[in-house]
Order: C-alpha cells, then structure tokens, then sequence
C-alpha cells in the first residue's frame, strides 16, 4: 500500500505518477492501484483523468482537483496540508511523467519542505521513448523543453547548445514545428541528423529521419500531433554560435536553404551569381517615368 494512512507514525505521502502517453495499455498495475485507493488526485485536466480511469476500468476512489499552471500556486497549501494529515496525494499530467515540461515541480519542493514522502510511480516517457526510437546516439542526451516561440529567443536559446556534443530533444507544437526546424537547421546546420517523432504509441504514431534541412521542408507542408524533435549532437571541433556574430543575410540565406532542402553554400553562390549577373546586364530600365509609360 501507498497510503499513508497504514503509517500514522509519519506525514502523508506524494506519488509523482507516469500516464500513459498514447495507448491507454501502457498504464502499469501500480497507476491503477493508485487511482482506487489515493486520497487525492490532483490532474492537469481532470477530464482527461477521468477518461484515462474510464479506459483503464478504475474508478477513482479519492477527491479529484485540478492541478494546472495556472493554479498551480492556489493548490498549494490544500496539498501540503493534505500531506500533513498522512494523506497520499497522486499526481499526474495528461501524459508522461509530472514535472517534465508539466507541474509538479513546486509541489515536491513544498512536500519536502513539510517533511512528507515523495516518490514515484514510473512509467511512459515521450523523452526516452523517441531517443530510442530516432536511431541516433543516446550515450549522453540533454532534454531542452520547449523551445522559446519568439524568433530571436529561439535563436539564442539555439545557439547555447548548437556545439553540445550530446543530443537533444525538444518538444514541440505541431503549428511551429516547421518554423523551428527551419530555425535548428540555420543555427545548427542543415546538415544536422535528427528526426521528428509523431504520435508516439498512437495509432498514426510516426518517426521521421533526415538532415534538419530536409525535415523542414518536410514539415512546411503542416504536421499534426504530438511532436517531439530529437537531434543529433554537433561534431567534434564544432565552434560554438556567438550571439551578435550573426549576419542577417547569412541568416536568410541558412532560411531559405533549409526551407528548400537545398546547400547553404550553394545557395550563397546561386545569389552572388545573380549579383554579378545583374551588374553585368547594366541599370535596369524601367517602362515608368515622370511622364507615364513609354511606348
């Protein structure tokens, strides 16, 4: 049992609990037990819970809150004081584990700090499950999150990591998917491997390799789902990207490579060739003048 209840010597207990990330059969028998017997359930999307416990034939036996970044800090102290009372209280997300990219930290600070147990019920992860899927290194990987949504911050947060030999993975919404893969393969390279897993463990579940270049172009035409990019750490020797180094046409160029699929340097010579084509030809002569068309 993992109710504190059966212990009345110590405070309660909090249950950091994996949900399954896609298909409900992933649920482990300890996550069933606990939805029954928990005194508390605190959820992202209590609707989401209560469909999970509907798929896995649980009822849930405690007292069910929401618990959501924006209320995160108001449920706080019902919690803890719940802890206090030897109460366990179950935590869980829509998916995957709390605390990763989802609530949970704040809560096991403040269960620490009122002298409750905190522990785990282990289970599926998007992050370890698309490293394992992508076929590229998993020795030594860093989890980046979220990448940042505005441009410049994306690019900066890029360009932190675009020397970290380790691979990384990121999560992503599926609307920016392509203006972030597009923004990885001009800090890192379009010719970084990566590959973008989709739906993981879902019916349309999906595991895309390539260059970032080349899976830009792939997503420009829109991607549906639940993303999670997983990327190549960069090679030995690489330098790292120096915030205010940065040239804005070598930006547009990267750009406009990765959006086509296409080399940087030959796209750099393509518009130089074009420069020189143009001075070669002469002033342009347009048919508009002071005085109207000419015939």
């Amino acid at each position: 049992m993992d109710s504190a209840r059966e212990h009345p010597d110590r405070r309660g207990v909090l249950v950091l609990a994996a949900t399954p990330i896609g298909d409900a059969e992933d649920a482990s028998p300890r996550l069933r037990r606990l939805l029954a017997e928990a005194d508390v359930v605190a959820a992202e999307d209590t609707r989401r819970l209560r469909r999970l416990a509907d798929d896995l034939g649980v009822s849930i036996g405690g007292r069910v809150v929401s618990y959501y970044d924006a209320v995160e800090r108001q449920r706080l102290p019902e919690l803890v004081a719940a802890l206090e009372d030897g109460r366990t209280v179950l935590l869980v997300t829509d998916a995957g584990m709390p605390s990763v990219s989802d609530p949970g930290y704040r809560i096991v600070t403040a269960a620490y700090d009122a002298g409750a147990r905190v522990t785990s019920a282990p289970g599926p992860s998007a992050v370890l499950t698309a490293l394992a899927l992508s076929g590229l290194p998993v020795d030594r990987f860093a989890f980046e999150g979220f990448a940042p949504r505005k441009g410049g911050e994306r690019r900066r947060a890029l360009a932190a990591v675009a020397a970290d030999p380790r691979t990384l993975v990121y999560f992503e919404a599926p609307h920016r998917l392509a203006e972030c893969l597009a923004a990885m393969a001009e800090v890192f390279g379009a010719d970084r491997p990566a590959a973008v897993c989709r739906e993981l463990t879902k019916t349309y579940e999906e595991v895309r390799r390539g260059t970032l270049g080349a899976l830009a172009t792939w997503a420009a035409d829109g991607v549906r789902g639940e993303i999670t990019i997983v990327v190549q750490g960069a090679p030995a020797g690489t330098q790292p990207v120096v915030e205010g180094d940065a040239d804005p046409r070598k930006a547009a160029l990267a750009a406009v490579a990765a959006a086509y699929g296409i080399d940087r340097k030959a796209t750099y010579d393509a518009v130089v060739a074009a420069k020189k084509a143009a001075a070669a030809a002469g002033p342009a002569v347009s048919g508009e003048g002071p005085g109207g068309p000419r015939n």
